[in-house]
């Protein structure tokens, strides 16, 4: 998010009231930018009418990344460096390659996906969050509203926000 936001935030105590308050405010016509929480609540996707993840198909694509590259060095050892007839085998025995191309597919999806996930969120080891409300690491559910990103006043978000079940409604200027 860019700086010198100004933000309502809405702060709940359950993520059942957080729920159907989501719903009751995008039912109002007010835009969520994004709502925070201290753990993973079921089914808040769906609410918040976010798309389906696109993280499979990555993971798809690191793991089939994998899979060429243990084969093609595999078979780049086996056949054209160093042939070798072991009892009698062929210089390509694909039954033998299994267990290493299992290995570096998932080992390079594992790593891909780390990444891609860090890079999807912003997470870099040098960045400092910028919190909107230090309780969201803790015990809290924030719901942010960005005033500039919605037509509904002030007042009414903010009643909104109280009538749907917000503990406390907040001020906070991002930036």
């Amino acid at each position: 998010m860019a700086s010198g936001k100004n933000f309502v935030l809405g702060i709940y105590d359950d993520e059942d009231v957080l729920l159907e308050a989501i719903k009751k405010i995008r039912g109002a016509g007010v835009k969520i930018q994004e709502v925070y929480s201290p753990f993973p609540v079921h089914g808040i996707d769906d609410v918040l009418g976010y798309k389906r993840s696109r993280l499979p198909i990555a993971a798809f694509l690191f793991g089939l990344t994998g899979t060429c590259l243990a084969l093609t060095m595999q078979i780049g050892m086996m056949t054209v460096d160093w042939p070798m007839i072991v009892g009698g085998k062929d210089f390509l025995p694909l039954p033998a390659f299994i267990p290493v191309t299992f290995e570096m597919t998932v080992l390079l999806s594992a790593f891909g996906m780390v990444g891609t996930f860090l890079v999807a969120s912003n997470l870099k080891p040098w960045g400092k969050p910028n919190l909107l409300d230090i309780r969201i690491t803790d015990d809290k559910h924030v719901v942010a509203v960005d005033l500039d990103a919605n037509h509904v006043s002030e007042a009414d978000i903010k009643k909104v926000l109280k009538e749907s079940g917000a503990q406390e409604v907040n001020n906070k200027t991002r930036g």
